[in-house]
């Protein structure tokens, strides 16, 4: 069981705030032999395959791991530009993972939009007065839990459909944006919260209740 993102959005349809807490699945791994027998392209600061879908590797898969080492957009952790290393003849043979790439920040706005743009369309279609919109979308593979405050911002949680007490977490994370962005003299309503804490410290020992805090000079001991 597992939370897997957490979304804040605000009452106009705006992200506010991202948070993933998930890896992406490899869904193929492979060594390859120089030339590369594959097509690579950078697309939206990601390297995904264009041409050459072979044994499970699949046309709009991303490169995750060369090597066992981890790729971020299109470095690997260890700063190599991930084109330019499989382009030279040197580094093979090679092993590559590939897989669904991770959602890029314009991709995450667009679909904060467009959640908010559903939660009113299912609001307007209640044959009832004062419908609390959508509250949970069920799939088999995750569940989306949503909380909607009296001003009209949107928590909305993705877990595991088994994971249990996605209610209580939701309203923590209220009292979290509550008190450590509405309360800041420097924070602008319903503005973007740039600072990030991996969430599964934050829930192992939240000593600030951090993960929503909107001060960059923080350093919490987690």
């Amino acid at each position: 069981m597992a939370i897997f993102s957490v979304f804040v959005v605000n009452k106009a349809g705006g992200l506010i705030y991202q948070l993933d807490s998930y890896a992406p699945r490899a869904e193929a791994e492979k060594t390859f032999s120089y030339p590369l027998d594959l097509l690579l392209k950078l697309h939206d600061e990601r390297v995904l395959v264009a041409f050459g879908q072979r044994d499970g590797i699949r046309v709009g898969h991303a490169v995750l791991a060369i090597n066992g080492v981890d790729v971020s957009g299109k470095y690997t952790a260890d700063g190599k530009e991930v084109l330019e290393y499989l382009g030279n003849p040197a580094n093979y043979p090679v092993s590559i993972r590939f897989g669904r790439p991770r959602l890029t920040s314009n991709e995450k706005l667009m679909l904060a939009s467009m959640f908010h743009s559903l939660f009113a369309i299912g609001s307007q279609l209640s044959p009832e007065q004062g419908s609390s919109g959508i509250e949970m979308l069920e799939t088999d593979t995750f569940k989306l839990h949503c909380f909607q405050t009296l001003t009209g911002i949107k928590f909305v949680v993705l877990a595991d459909p088994r994971q249990a007490g996605i209610d209580s977490l939701l309203r923590k994370i209220y009292e979290i944006y509550s008190d450590f962005a509405l309360k800041n003299p420097f924070y602008s309503l319903e503005m973007p919260i740039r600072y990030v804490i991996p969430l599964p410290r934050f829930w192992s020992k939240p000593p600030c209740s951090p993960s929503l805090c909107v001060f960059p000079q923080c350093h919490f001991e987690v």
